[in-house]
């Protein structure tokens, strides 16, 4: 088997082809990213013969053609996580950091992790990351608009000061502009802008998240019937798995979110701690999940109790919540997964 390890760059691609024992065995690099020089890349890879699979460093912005030019020629393609690659190439003889040497550590990486997620072809999945990440940028901005506009009301009167998370009700930023407009100088009309501003994202965020909403539950409705996954939660979950069954198993999407604890133990003592490697976006989304669970779900509040008793603290019971949730997870996706193909078929 050999291993075509893929630096992907925005103007050009560089591959590195190693054999199962991780020697190099040829490298090129595209004159460009476009159609045309990936199915050239498939010509050259031809000569290692057909037993062959790629890895792709997991950085979509930059390597979603390629891997979608790729899958429609046949190709079989892993990826990889960034994290993994770095520590291959610290610990390779060959110092230093170009754009060969990244690939290598990529196919070596790949090589020596062989269940890898897989990369398919885009499906629903990834217009409900356009929209999450959309929304997130929208929020991020209001928060901005908002921060602002606070210092401003505080300098045009210190006992205006409106109630905390209220300037994005559309009642609130309403009653603000109507103030607003009997007050005249700069900072009133900076002011003013910013109110316009913030309920206009209002607007644009509150139609995202129900064109959302009717996506998720669309494609996961298991996985919306667990306790405490909401729409935007069950939504970010969907989006960042970009399905469930590329993963081998559940203790490889356990390790792709980050809620696999790491063993720390030596001599005659066991212990695990916080994994901080993985896809944070996923693994916020199931800490969301774990703490409302134990604000309202009776059987995560045993849970957590029996962990305790057992010796765990506190937060260690919360980590060992995380891991449970993530198999949960893992079987709803699988479960909503199934059900639309079997509506398909």
């Amino acid at each position: 088997m050999v291993v075509l390890g893929i630096d992907a760059h925005k103007r050009t691609h560089t591959v590195v082809a190693v054999d199962d024992a991780g020697r190099q065995l040829g490298v090129r690099v595209t004159r460009s990213t476009s159609t045309a020089a990936h199915l050239d890349l498939v010509h050259w890879a031809g000569q290692f013969g057909p037993a062959r699979r790629w890895a792709v460093e997991d950085c979509r912005h930059l390597s979603r053609r390629l891997e979608a030019d790729l899958l429609a020629a046949g190709e079989q393609i892993s990826r990889v996580p960034p994290k993994l690659m770095a520590a291959t190439r610290k610990s390779a003889r060959t110092y230093g950091k170009s754009d060969p040497i990244d690939a290598l550590a990529v196919a070596r990486a790949a090589l020596r992790e062989p269940g890898l997620p897989t990369a398919r072809l885009d499906g629903p999945e990834r217009e409900l990351r356009l929209l999450t990440d959309h929304r997130d940028d929208l929020v991020a901005e209001r928060t901005r608009a908002v921060n602002r506009l606070r210092w401003h009301l505080h300098e045009l009167d210190p006992d205006w000061d409106p109630k905390p998370r209220s300037l994005t009700r559309r009642k609130t930023i309403a009653a603000v502009t109507v103030r607003l407009a009997g007050l005249d100088g700069l900072v009133a009309r900076l002011a003013a802008g910013l109110a316009a501003r913030i309920s206009e994202l209002t607007i644009q965020t509150d139609a995202l998240e129900q064109e959302i909403a009717a996506l998720v539950r669309q494609l996961a409705p298991s996985l919306l019937a667990l306790p405490g996954a909401g729409y935007l939660t069950a939504a970010k979950i969907v989006a960042e798995t970009a399905g469930a069954a590329r993963f081998t198993s559940k203790d490889a999407y356990a390790r792709h979110n980050g809620t696999a604890p790491l063993p720390v133990w030596s001599a005659n003592k066991a212990r695990h701690r916080l994994s901080r490697t993985g896809n944070r976006q996923l693994n916020c989304a199931i800490h969301l999940i774990a703490v409302t669970q134990l604000r309202c779900h009776p059987d995560a509040r045993a849970y957590l109790q029996r962990r305790i008793a057992a010796g765990n603290t506190k937060t260690e019971a919360i980590r060992a919540l995380k891991r449970r949730l993530s198999d949960v997870v893992y079987r709803a996706l699988l479960a909503d997964a199934a059900s639309h193909l079997d509506q398909a078929a």
